[in-house]
């Protein structure tokens, strides 16, 4: 079988989250410790105990969902076995570039940790939101952003066939709602974020994010990591920094992303970290094929009693 890790983005984070783990295995606790020594606070108690609003603030979930899931890879990446592709989603590309080898878990936690700030940061200085529409195909959707007038509306997320999400100022968001359901959308939901994620209004963020990515070490993958922007695999370093930098104002290409792990010859996937979410929407990006979700206490000790 061919294998691919996935790691899960923002909105996968829940108060707890990592607690069982860490409290189950030292491996992960110690996984823990380094991230609270390396940002300066203890962001394994807001993980455990909350609260809640806190842990969702983007500076804080950002770095809670990368510990979660290195500190799952940590429990089980020798038992993994062959790895052909990794790939995250939005946020997850950090963690899947940690597991590629791309980044060292410290700096991939400070640079996301930053990354929430900068999000955040940008969200305040020029308002924005976000929707999901579902039932409409990518290509109608497209139509419906390119449509709105006044004020910017562009696709952010290409989750699933007929899941988009769509980022912009709020007047321009609303208006494509409007045009959303004018054009037959079976559902439009406006999302609660702090700003227009995927969007050209983060440039700002993207500029800085630039700026302290390239001090850093990027090494070329181990794995081939499957960028958000392009769908495709990148191979080399300079190329995984230019792109997770191009992610914060480009549509995070999931569903393509996942097709082309298929085309690859991938016909297994481990979701590692907090939740099930890429699991789930396997379920349309690749039909039959199998996908665990690892990331509690019981879901590794049934991943060690299948001898993977």
């Amino acid at each position: 079988m061919s294998l691919a890790l996935l790691f899960p983005g923002q909105g996968s984070q829940f108060v707890g989250m990592a607690r069982p783990l860490a409290a189950a295995f030292p491996v992960a606790a110690r996984v823990l410790e380094e991230a609270d020594d390396a940002l300066g606070f203890s962001l394994s108690t807001l993980m455990a105990e909350g609260p809640e609003d806190e842990l969702t603030a983007t500076k804080n979930a950002q770095p809670a969902i990368l510990v979660h899931s290195v500190a799952a890879l940590r429990l089980v990446e020798d038992r993994l076995g062959p790895v052909a592709m990794t790939a995250g989603h939005s946020l997850g590309e950090f963690s899947a570039h940690v597991a590629a080898g791309t980044l060292s878990f410290t700096d991939a936690l400070k640079a996301v940790r930053l990354r929430g700030e900068l999000m955040f940061a940008a969200g305040q200085a020029r308002p924005g939101t976000m929707a999901a529409v579902l039932g409409l195909d990518d290509d109608v959707l497209e139509d419906v952003c390119s449509r709105v007038e006044q004020g910017t509306c562009v696709p952010a997320n290409f989750n699933s066939a007929g899941q988009i999400v769509i980022s912009g100022d709020v007047a321009g968001v609303e208006r494509g709602m409007e045009l959303a359901r004018e054009a037959g959308a079976k559902r439009v939901v406006q999302l609660n974020v702090s700003g227009a994620f995927h969007s050209p209004l983060m440039t700002p963020a993207a500029e800085e994010l630039r700026a302290h990515l390239d001090v850093l070490e990027f090494r070329d993958p181990e794995v081939p990591v499957v960028s958000n922007v392009t769908a495709r695999p990148v191979a080399a370093g300079g190329q995984a920094r230019d792109l997770l930098v191009d992610q914060l104002t480009a549509p995070v290409r999931w569903a393509a992303s996942v097709t082309t792990m298929v085309e690859s010859g991938v016909d297994r996937f481990i979701e590692i970290g907090p939740g099930s979410v890429l699991c789930g929407l396997n379920r349309r990006n690749a039909k039959g094929l199998p996908c665990t979700s690892l990331g509690e206490p019981g879901d590794i000790d049934a991943f060690e009693g299948m001898g993977s």
